[in-house]
């Protein structure tokens, strides 16, 4: 995976298959028979579905740095919901702070990886919105090369108060009382999620977040609505915690939505003219969570998703 980090993003072939990653809320796995894919308004024709059986490639991305009564819970939690995983689950483990760094390669020794969570030395300065980019290239590199399950879990005690950069919005002139900074001390916030949702825009796996501390302040409520809009466009979904007893259940319930994860490979033919497809699935009696909407730069550059 280390090596991977800095490779270049795969270019995706003219006219390789579109391929969509969902999950359900509940219900049976869905069939090929129960699926039907709009692309744009128009019957799609579904070329492969995976089934919730299929082979798992899970990458966990630690981003801790805070208060060892919220980490610690957290950290008991996730090696019992890794240890409860199906065998054919490929576990990745990475952290956050001071780039995105490699814990262990994929695989399945859950012994292992509870050495390397119970043993996390916790320091340092938040690094979630960073890791965002250089987490997509990785999950693209892997999907380019096999047609696994892959989703990434972020588990994050991140304030945005705690970031090597200042994204506080300080007042620019303390002497001006129409500075645009005090009353929209948020902006700068706003600003850098729009640019990471930019940049991971061309990933294609789905983004779950367990968040450990909730807050309630106006930069924090900007932070926090911006996590869960980079982890909805991404197909997945976000969790915060309100109180310590939330930590387990949040964790359990991202790691429920990760191993119902199927992928539909669709019939997709890209244009030069077209710069987006919406997309639709639907199966009856189950409640599909995935991405709606996928953003095309053109054949040479691959394909974007929003």
């Amino acid at each position: 995976m280390a090596l991977s980090l800095s490779a270049e993003p795969a270019v995706k072939q003219e006219r390789a298959p579109l391929r969509v990653s969902f999950w359900r809320s509940a219900g049976d796995p869905v069939t090929r028979a129960d699926l039907k894919v709009t692309l744009n308004g128009t019957d799609a024709k579904l070329l492969r579905l995976s089934s919730p059986s299929d082979d798992l490639v899970l990458l966990v991305v630690l981003d801790l740095a805070g208060d060892l009564s919220l980490v610690d819970p957290a950290r008991a939690a996730l090696i019992a919901e890794l240890g409860a995983l199906p065998p054919n689950t490929a576990v990745g483990l990475l952290r956050a702070q001071d780039g995105l760094r490699v814990l262990a390669d994929p695989g399945t020794s859950r012994e292992k990886l509870g050495e390397i969570i119970g043993g996390l030395t916790i320091s340092g300065r938040a690094g979630l919105l960073d890791a965002f980019e250089p987490a997509a290239r990785l999950t693209d590199s892997i999907l380019a090369k096999t047609r696994v399950r892959l989703a990434i879990l972020y588990v994050t005690d991140s304030s945005i108060g705690n970031y090597r950069e200042d994204y506080t919005n300080p007042v620019v002139n303390s002497s001006d009382a129409n500075d645009m900074s005090r009353r929209f001390p948020e902006g700068l916030v706003n600003e850098q999620i729009q640019r990471v949702k930019n940049e991971i825009a061309g990933a294609l796996a789905p983004i779950f977040i367990v968040h450990l501390r909730y807050q309630n302040d106006r930069l924090a409520a900007a932070y926090q609505t911006g996590l869960l809009d980079l982890a909805a466009a991404s197909g997945g979904e976000a969790e915060f915690c309100h109180a310590v007893g939330d930590i387990p259940a949040a964790i359990a319930t991202m790691m429920g939505a990760i191993v119902t994860q199927q992928t539909a490979d669709v019939e997709w033919h890209d244009s030069n003219k077209l710069k987006q497809v919406e997309i639709f699935l639907e199966a009856e009696g189950r409640t599909l969570h995935y991405r709606q909407r996928m953003l095309l730069k053109g054949p040479a550059a691959g394909r974007r998703s929003n």
